[in-house]
């Protein structure tokens, strides 16, 4: 089968190594000057036919896999020029299709190069099924989703409140309503509008992990389905603990007659406090661990909280206390012999 070669970037008016948001951009900025609805009835069926164009362009270039195949066949081919695909393989060898959805596929209506690329192929993997609806989905969006350490340890639900680009709802994204200028959008084709979602956290989520939120994304133009909403987890700060892999790790502070004579004290944890026996001599700088009360690992373990333990005085001192001191010092200057300070 032979079909004319069409240039969708020279279509578009884009270099071959324009971006999504680049070729995004020039397809708004064309369907608003050839629009059907801004022409009138002499130059409408002309400007129908470009509109069509453009809107199989623009399919292609937006959709990676697609727009990748599509560049298999080179940059030095001419606009018009015939090509020949081989018998029974549509434009591809049919393995190059299993990562490509052939619900996002639809030749009908578009010109004999698409259908030789895509369509005929779509049409095998369906088994004669009928045709769909060919839609442009939107783009994916990106965003950060800040979580405190105890929300990232519990999971749950939080409500969030972010703003995002959405096609105009008198215009449908085209920038022309009634044969003029959309008012509503000023002719960009967009809004921006604030939604509200409630997002399910898992329990012991990293930060750098994802959450995907499906059909949350940009909406599509041309009745397309809307993107996805992607967000990437920031774990904030926290005046007690901090994660280092697996670990939870904290400091607690004792004084220097717990350190020398051992005590009991207290010590927090994700799931509350806990008591913690601590041995006589105990330096300040040494760790303990707590098993099992860090975050849950891939295996299905968990990781430990390790205390750092620092030896402090008091702020405060009463004078029965500094006698105690005091003898203690004296008791080193006789037994060893060591200076110290008044």
């Amino acid at each position: 089968m032979s079909a004319s070669y069409k240039d969708y970037y020279k279509i578009l008016g884009v270099d071959r190594s324009a971006t999504a948001a680049e070729i995004k951009a020039a397809f708004r900025k064309a369907a608003r000057k050839y629009h059907p609805d801004l022409h009138e009835k002499s130059d409408k069926a002309a400007a129908e036919e470009k509109f069509k164009e453009m809107n199989e362009a623009f399919a292609v270039l937006s959709d990676s896999e697609k727009r990748s195949q599509y560049d298999m066949l080179g940059s030095n081919m001419q606009n018009g020029q015939e090509w020949q695909t081989s018998p029974g393989t549509g434009g591809f060898d049919s393995r190059s299709w299993s990562q490509v959805d052939s619900s996002q596929v639809d030749s009908e209506g578009f010109s004999d190069f698409f259908e030789t690329l895509f369509g005929s192929q779509m049409n095998e993997m369906n088994r004669g099924g009928s045709r769909r609806t060919r839609s442009v989905r939107g783009q994916d969006l990106e965003s950060t989703l800040e979580l405190t350490l105890e929300e990232a340890y519990r999971g749950g639900h939080k409500s969030i409140k972010f703003t995002l680009e959405s096609l105009c709802p008198v215009c449908g994204g085209t920038g022309a309503a009634n044969q003029r200028i959309c008012q509503r959008c000023a002719g960009t084709g967009s809004k921006v509008v604030g939604k509200s979602l409630e997002v399910n956290i898992p329990p012991f989520t990293r930060s750098g992990s994802k959450i995907r939120l499906k059909g949350q994304g940009a909406q599509g133009p041309v009745g397309g389905k809307p993107g996805d909403l992607l967000l990437t987890i920031t774990i904030l700060p926290n005046a007690v603990f901090s994660l280092s892999g697996s670990d939870l790790e904290t400091i607690i502070v004792i004084r220097p007659e717990q350190a020398v004579l051992g005590c009991k004290v207290s010590v927090p944890t994700m799931d509350g406090e806990v008591i913690l026996t601590m041995p006589p001599m105990f330096h300040s700088g040494k760790k303990l661990r707590l098993r099992s009360k860090g975050w849950l690992e891939k295996n299905g373990s968990r990781g430990d909280e390790i205390v750092k333990v620092m030896i402090d005085i008091p702020r405060t001192m009463s004078s029965a206390e500094k006698k105690i001191y005091q003898s203690l010092a004296d008791h080193a200057r006789e037994t060893r012999r060591e200076p110290y300070g008044s």
